[in-house]
């Protein structure tokens, strides 16, 4: 019974012993944080997701709070959050273009022919290792084993018949996806831009056609009847210049590859 007692309070020393070492150091090592940091943390998403370009939300907080960064390059949080920080910060938040992720292809199962098919760990970096460009004829096309679907940490992402889609109402344009896709065919767009080329190849028309049922050709009839100007052939596929294009979606209706996409 006595060594139970004993033991009791030596446990009991040591915790308070250790209890005020702990609290001595804290106040030695104690340092101080800028109360507009954790003011300008509290407004941002929590996601840590990196699309501001900084190592999560706390190294952007101590970024703006410091004057080294903009304070709207929360894409997670927002227009919303980013005039929250301004007014903390005492600056203009300025514009906030709203970006979503767009997957420029359209190489479905049943569309895009196969050199071999893969059966490997579902990963597309690991699938570039073991075929080169891919298990896909076409060099441009979504290798669709999701490395971009597992990056995205608000369910945006999905794959569909083998290739990324996007949900764009749930994407927050962080760009996680962009920086998880191997091909780096995975863009952020403008998400007022509607009208979209569904397509990344830029091989010529001939060998388009023989991988995939779907892929631009580079025909030009969009260019050639674009009643804004909007659209250039550049390197065998449509480029569509978002600060002419008008939205009218006469190019989805002429393609007659059906490549040009109009996005609800």
């Amino acid at each position: 019974m006595q060594l139970v007692i004993y033991g009791v309070i030596v446990l009991g020393v040591l915790g308070a012993l250790f209890g005020a070492i702990l609290a001595f150091a804290s106040k030695i090592f104690h340092v101080e944080v800028d109360p507009k940091q954790e003011q300008v943390r509290e407004c941002l998403a929590g996601a840590n997701c990196g699309g501001c370009g900084f190592p999560g939300c706390d190294g952007y907080a101590a970024a703006v709070a410091k004057g080294e960064a903009p304070v709207n390059k929360c894409v997670a949080a927002g227009p919303e959050a980013a005039a929250k920080i301004a007014e903390i910060m005492g600056v203009s938040a300025g514009d906030v273009e709203k970006k979503v992720a767009f997957v420029p292809c359209s190489g479905t199962e049943g569309h895009a022919s196969k050199r071999f098919n893969y059966s490997g760990p579902k990963n597309c970096q690991a699938a570039m290792l073991f075929g080169g460009k891919s298990n896909m004829d076409c060099r441009f096309a979504c290798i669709g084993l999701g490395n971009c679907a597992n990056a995205c940490q608000f369910g945006a992402m999905s794959i569909v018949d083998g290739v990324a889609k996007v949900d764009r109402e749930k994407c927050v344009g962080c760009g996680a996806c962009v920086d998880a896709c191997p091909k780096k065919i995975v863009k952020l767009v403008p998400y007022d831009q509607h009208v979209l080329v569904a397509c990344s190849s830029c091989d010529k028309g001939a060998a388009v056609m023989k991988a995939c049922d779907e892929g631009c050709i580079g025909c030009m009839k969009c260019q050639r009847e674009c009643p804004a100007d909007a659209i250039v052939i550049q390197d065998s596929l449509a480029r569509i210049d978002v600060s002419k294009c008008v939205q009218c979606g006469h190019c989805s209706d002429i393609c007659p590859r059906h490549i040009i996409k109009v996005q609800n």
